[in-house]
């Protein structure tokens, strides 16, 4: 496909978006509720933000090693900058995300990261790569991740699991299909399009849909007459509530005059409890490996002789299999403690690691890949859904942006780490040894994360938005 052909097809999308777009803005008052369209729409916009950028990592770094000959080390580092830009900008866009809205902040987050795709295709040196990767990070930090999670967290209460995990089901199909395809359009020598050529078409693509994805997004159900979950919203004389967007983040309590939701944490209240901090670093350190894997797992099976379109297949079995127990995850999340779900799912992941270490035959690394994705796709939507049911909505964003500052610090060890190790002693497996034992001490934090208890309300009462009655 030239460039020309992508952005027809990205045109195409984006004209098609928009004309549906009144036709769900209709569904609103009736029909499928409004937060199931956002699960599809937030699986889309996660596909975009993280299967280019994370998932096809180890991809990237093939194909760079190849053409430039860097380190497993220096390569690494582009995950460890971008995770040294997700602690500074972590607590921003949790900000941004409550102040602005999701839908804002998707259609900048995705402007940004299209940039940074068409900086990465033009990269011929380590510190263009290094810039390309921040800035890729930067945006979908800003408009994907973060925001997605806030957006669902706000809709769903009863379901907030099993939203999540559908969500995540739906960027794990993207990553099936979109790695494999990666892995044949970059193999060095035998790729039709290259690394560079292919990485400007994703900048394109970002870009060109930002702001038809955006224009689908609803920031709240609050803002439309309805509870989370589909729950309805009145007025006391019975009137259906219906608000324009820019009335109801203006009228909004925030923390800033004193004014939280009966029920809700605080930031301040979430910071001082024992389960913010057992969450934040149980998460971080079951995510090192992950990060170690999307950046190592193409240069370690290369070592073992393996062609990348071999870790194309690998890495879409673990997404296959991840895509499946994303709703176990959910399923079993919402009927036992979330905390004990995902002391399972994280031991199991950790256990998938220590296999790696002894694979050696093609049978093995799928073994590990079928493990990995049972464990990495049963805990995912559970490390979000857990921060919702303890902490509420009403600060929701900050708190999960404050929470990702330790797992960020974490993160930056993993990716230099495992590089660092592999260059020294000529294998990864001590590396992921150690970050497999790291993975089974965030599953301890995550066992001991007990829901903490509101304090004393202190006056607060519950402030609905200022609403316009019809009907």
């Amino acid at each position: 496909m030239t460039l020309s052909g992508l952005l027809i097809v990205a045109v195409g999308i984006g004209l098609m978006t928009l004309a549906i777009a009144p036709e769900i803005s209709r569904r609103m008052r009736g029909g499928i509720f409004y937060g199931w369209w956002l699960v599809a729409i937030s699986g889309f916009v996660m596909v975009i933000g993280s299967v280019p950028l994370f998932h096809a990592m180890s991809l990237w770094a093939v194909a760079l090693e190849h053409q430039f000959g860097w380190s497993r080390t220096q390569l690494g580092l582009a995950l460890t900058l971008t995770r040294v830009e997700g602690g500074i900008m972590g607590p921003v866009e949790g900000y941004l995300t409550d102040k602005v809205g999701t839908r804002r902040m998707v259609m900048i987050g995705m402007v940004i990261m299209g940039v940074g795709f068409l900086i990465f295709g033009r990269v011929n040196s380590l510190w263009t790569f290094y810039l390309a990767y921040l800035v890729m990070s930067a945006g979908m930090g800003l408009g994907s991740w973060v925001p997605m999670m806030t957006l669902l967290n706000h809709w769903f209460a009863k379901r907030r699991a099993m939203a999540i995990s559908w969500a995540n089901v739906g960027s794990r199909l993207g990553a099936l299909l979109l790695v494999p395809a990666i892995a044949w359009a970059i193999e060095p020598g035998h790729g039709p399009l290259g690394w560079s050529v292919t990485a400007s078409l994703f900048g394109i693509f970002a870009i060109v849909i930002a702001f038809p994805i955006s224009r689908l997004i609803r920031n709240r159900p609050q803002d439309y007459g309805m509870g989370p979950d589909g729950d309805p919203l009145v007025l006391p004389d019975g009137d259906a509530l219906v608000l324009d967007e820019d009335a109801a983040s203006s009228s909004r309590p925030s923390e800033a005059d004193g004014r939280a939701p009966s029920g809700e944490f605080t930031v301040s209240q979430a910071l001082r409890t024992p389960a913010f901090w057992l969450i934040s670093f149980g998460h971080g350190f079951t995510s090192m490996i992950i990060i170690a894997i999307m950046a190592h797992l193409g240069l370690l099976l290369q070592d073992h002789g393996f062609p990348l379109q071999t870790t194309g297949w690998i890495v879409a079995v673990y997404t296959a299999v991840a895509m499946v127990f994303q709703l176990v995850g959910g399923y079993v999340g919402d009927r036992i403690s979330k905390r004990l779900a995902l002391f399972i799912f994280t031991s199991i992941q950790a256990g998938a690691v220590v296999v790696l270490t002894l694979a050696n035959t093609l049978p093995v690394f799928y073994l590990f890949a079928i493990l990995f994705g049972i464990g990495f796709g049963g805990r995912n939507p559970l490390t979000i859904a857990v921060r919702g049911e303890y902490f509420g909505r009403a600060s929701f964003g900050k708190i999960l942006g404050l929470s990702t500052v330790p797992m960020n610090v974490l993160l930056l060890i993993a990716s230099p780490l495992a590089g660092y190790m592999r260059d020294v002693q000529g294998t990864y497996n001590n590396a992921f040894l150690i970050l497999a034992a790291l993975n089974f001490l965030g599953g301890v934090l995550f066992l001991f994360a007990k829901k903490p208890k509101l304090p004393a309300a202190q006056g607060r009462t519950a402030v609905l938005p200022r609403a316009i009655p019809v009907g």
